[in-house]
């Protein structure tokens, strides 16, 4: 492999927003910004290393099979049956325990950054249960609702696990998306054990009449079928009363005029659907000053649904 050696590539991979309020666990969707850049470089060594991470406040493990991109680099090399050495900085430039899909985006980097390090061998469909594990050694579940839209970029639909089939669906060109992240602690492991594990069938048939509807909004472009269909009776009841004026918060984005609103992933972070970049910008800073009023720090994006995911700048 001495060809590779000293080689280095900077890798920029999207936040996320997964679930979209009836989908949980099959839905989900790429951010512009904000997200997590890892550098690689490959070296004699044979190991695998965290050389340094910034902007996590130091919570995060640098022990190589404990964080997620070094655990997923160390996959992808067993899995090519190849000993090569990998040196990497890790730069958080993403809120950890967001519900924004911060593991994901780190596991994503690293292993697109590594792939093309060693000569693009898989696919990123193959990466993807590479990816998984991450999650796996993040919250306990390998779920693939963060990580496949980080991966593929745009809005996707996991249909299934075994293996995993993952559908991209096509986004209305003119849907914006506000952000906030209200800067309390939700930790995703915690969020999943609140869940309840079984489910009345008018439940049920509420949330897929929902998942089938706002599928059929994207896909027609029917920004209010969207609207509509994003409630979940399931989830959302369960998980909202962790994150502080929740209801307000939904109440002013409503009143903004936004599409739909809804809990990020496991949370605490929250989101809105919007018609253009201003009234996205207007709901930000409006929650944003909300949040203020009551002492509770956050950070706020505005952005489209990122359709590219990860980008390898070689160095």
């Amino acid at each position: 492999m001495n060809n590779h050696i000293s080689k280095s590539v900077k890798v920029f991979a999207p936040a996320s927003v997964s679930n979209l309020n009836c989908g949980f666990d099959v839905l989900g969707f790429a951010l512009d910004q904000p997200g997590d850049e890892v550098i690689l470089t490959l070296n004699d060594s044979k190991i695998v290393t965290i050389e340094k991470i910034t902007g996590d406040g130091g919570l995060l493990p640098v022990e190589a099979g404990k964080n997620t991109a070094s655990a997923v680099v160390q996959l992808f090399l067993k899995q090519l049956c190849v000993e090569q050495g990998v040196s990497i900085v890790l730069h958080k430039k993403m809120p950890l325990n967001s519900g924004l899909g911060s593991s994901a985006a780190s596991s994503v980097a690293a292993l697109a950054g590594i792939n093309e390090l060693m000569d693009r061998p898989l696919s990123r469909e193959e990466l993807l249960p590479l990816a998984m594990e991450g999650e796996r050694l993040a919250c306990g579940n390998a779920h693939a609702d963060n990580v496949a839209p980080s991966l593929f970029g745009g809005l996707v639909l996991i249909r299934g696990y075994n293996p995993p089939d993952v559908v991209q669906i096509p986004v209305p060109e003119n849907l914006w998306c506000a952000v906030i992240h209200p800067e309390v602690s939700i930790p995703t492991r915690e969020a999943r054990q609140i869940l309840p594990q079984m489910i009345p069938l008018r439940d049920a048939v509420v949330q897929w009449g929902n998942v089938g509807g706002l599928i059929a909004g994207f896909y027609s472009g029917d920004l209010a079928l969207i609207g509509r269909s994003m409630q979940d009776v399931i989830i959302e009841p369960v998980r909202k009363g962790r994150i502080p004026h929740f209801d307000a918060m939904r109440q002013i984005a409503m009143g903004e005029g936004a599409i739909g609103f809804g809990i990020s992933g496991s949370g605490p972070t929250v989101f809105a659907f919007c018609n253009n970049e201003e009234q996205a910008a207007n709901v930000c800073a409006k929650i944003s000053s909300l949040l203020n009023t009551n002492a509770i720090d956050n950070q706020y994006y505005v952005s489209k649904i990122n359709q590219q995911g990860p980008v390898i700048t070689t160095l």
